[in-house]
């Protein structure tokens, strides 16, 4: 498989030089492990916990593992004893030496208590998330942070090499379904739900029925842009609303959902105040809708919903692969104006709007001309991505790109 280049590299050694360890998070196949191998061959020690014998070791000796495997090294898949994060921090309070432990784990929650109650102050905690879709078209090295981004984001004087919008969402941004064309995406997607419950999601909750919990998955897949309404679908799952939540909360923790939250500062309406559902990748949001060919999805009324799914996460990897704290939100009033992405950087708020149309019109932005009439000078960038064979301006204030345009920057 050809290696690419992934953004968060350049924020895990811009770390490495002041912190003396760096926690990468991520969900379960997203590259980690890649990643480290391909920063830290030459450097540091490697390790895996996920090896059984490796791992016995580790649990019944933590104080002869951790002398066996001095630093500089990389430890994988600490989830599997998050233990050795105390003697780790024995260890850095020692010797106080910049870049000597890189640490991976899948299972934000679980390893982030530990990281907080053992690591704080000492480790650089950054999140690798699957390809976004520039890192996909190994555009790594050129991709833009956020700030950047919007203020980078131009009209193209010449067309650019681009995916396919049904190929990027059927195989979405998994390093190996993404990258390798062999692979077969229904055993791949299947496979993957099957480990993520049967291994994750036992470890990180007793839940008695992993089967009603697949279901729940599955409804979460068909909610995804949507507004989430907990006591509907406990409703439709047959289970109770406490029980719906902490489902949830074990789906946002295992990265396989986003909950986007919703605006309110400086909007002097009556807003919506639940948060909005994303799916994780749209792979396996796909798979799990039953969507397994281009006809199926381009011509389904899923695609918005998909569409929107795949912009917002985009914009969430811009984030965190820089290692920033993401300033997303959404805005829906009771009076009807919508905006599906509202993000706060520099004192302004910059709005995006997504529209799965090939056809973009001025009228399709009402809600954005709206917004910059009523805040005037506090909106810094007003945008939309959509599926129109070319970017180009809407009004003054307003430009349609494009969304491999839009992405790729």
């Amino acid at each position: 498989m050809n290696i690419k280049p992934r953004v968060l590299a350049g924020t895990i050694l811009r770390a490495m030089k002041t912190f003396p360890a760096v926690v990468v998070t991520g969900p379960r196949q997203s590259g980690k492990t890649t990643l480290c191998r391909m920063l830290f061959s030459k450097t540091h020690r490697f390790v895996s916990l996920e090896d059984p014998d490796v791992r016995v070791r580790a649990k019944e000796d933590p104080v002869s593992f951790i002398h066996q495997y001095r630093p500089p090294v990389v430890i994988d898949e600490i989830q599997y004893v998050p233990d050795l994060l105390s003697y780790i921090k024995t260890k850095i309070d020692e010797h106080r030496k910049a870049g000597q432990w890189v640490v991976t784990g899948s299972q934000n929650f679980a390893l982030m208590q530990n990281v907080s109650q053992s690591l704080a102050g000492r480790a650089a905690v950054v999140s690798l998330l699957p390809f976004s879709y520039a890192e996909r078209m190994s555009h790594a090295s050129r991709t833009k942070e956020i700030a950047e981004w919007l203020k980078g984001l131009t009209i193209p004087d010449e067309s650019r090499p681009r995916l396919s919008l049904a190929e990027w969402m059927l195989r979405g941004g998994y390093p190996e379904i993404a990258s390798r064309k062999t692979v077969d995406r229904q055993l791949w997607c299947g496979s993957y739900i099957t480990t993520y419950i049967e291994r994750d999601v036992r470890n990180l909750a007793a839940i008695g029925d992993l089967s009603q919990f697949e279901r729940f998955l599955r409804l979460c897949a068909t909610r995804t842009a949507q507004v989430l309404n907990l006591s509907e679908m406990a409703h439709d799952i047959g289970v109770s609303v406490p029980t719906a939540k902490r489902w949830i909360s074990i789906l946002e923790t295992g990265y396989q959902i986003y909950l986007l939250y919703p605006y309110y500062r400086n909007i002097g309406k009556r807003i919506v105040k639940s948060p909005k559902l994303y799916f994780n990748d749209t792979a396996l949001t796909s798979y799990l809708l039953g969507l397994h060919d281009r006809q199926a999805l381009m011509q389904g009324p899923s695609l918005g919903p998909l569409f929107e799914t795949m912009v917002v996460h985009d914009v969430l990897k811009r984030f965190l692969h820089f290692g920033q704290k993401p300033a997303m939100y959404y805005l829906r009033s009771r009076d009807g104006l919508e905006i599906d992405l509202v993000l706060e950087l520099g004192g302004k708020l910059h709005l995006v709007e997504m529209k799965s149309a090939m056809t973009v019109t001025a009228k399709h932005a009402v809600s954005l001309q709206r917004m910059i009439r009523e805040l005037g000078s506090q909106i810094g960038t007003a945008i939309v991505i959509s599926r129109s064979p070319n970017s180009y301006r809407l009004t003054e204030q307003i430009v349609n790109y494009n969304w491999s345009d839009a992405l790729a920057a």
